[in-house]
């Protein structure tokens, strides 16, 4: 009887530990802003654009950014990638700007957008990329992975997995 209890308690754990789980990395899409990101590393950054030539992200420093940490191998980031390239061409002129920060290498990025129109900058940043994603609040360590950084330079919003322009406007929208 009570090694019936004690195996019933088990299993009562494994499903509350499976449930916790589950939640955590499939369910849990959206975080509100934790407060202490620090964007400062990100702006102090240089990453080679899709055609190897160095770009400083401290020119983005000042607007509102949509950082959108994403591969060429990821699936749901590429599906993304005309919404944002919308969001991006809808908005630029209201101090906005859509970066994509690909953990990937040049070469990779350069023969992806032979072949897929993309309308906003793009990075290489191999795995320092995955570096500032997690300074920023990937604690998952997913793909896509997406930050809304305010004009002062603090995070509003990140996302974890797939996003829609929808989605981001409802953010945006009070910040511009």
């Amino acid at each position: 009887m009570f090694n019936q209890f004690k195996s019933s308690i088990v299993y009562l754990i494994l499903i509350v530990l499976l449930g916790l789980g589950i939640r955590h990395f499939f369910l849990d899409t959206q975080v509100e802003n934790g407060g202490n990101q620090s964007t400062q590393p990100l702006f102090a950054t240089t990453f080679p654009d899709e055609k190897g030539q160095p770009q400083s992200l401290k020119n983005y420093a000042g607007k509102i950014v949509v950082l959108n940490f994403w591969a060429t191998w990821c699936e749901p980031c590429r599906e993304e990638m005309p919404e944002l390239s919308n969001l991006y061409n809808t908005y630029q002129n209201r101090n906005l700007v859509v970066l994509g920060i690909a953990v990937d290498d040049v070469a990779a990025i350069s023969n992806f957008v032979k072949e897929t129109k993309v309308s906003y900058p793009l990075f290489a940043a191999d795995m320092q990329g995955m570096e500032i994603a997690t300074s920023l609040g990937n604690n998952k360590s997913v793909l896509p992975y997406t930050v809304i950084i305010k004009a002062d330079g603090s995070v509003a919003k990140t996302y974890f997995g797939r996003v829609t322009q929808q989605l981001l406007e409802k953010t945006l929208k009070t910040l511009l």
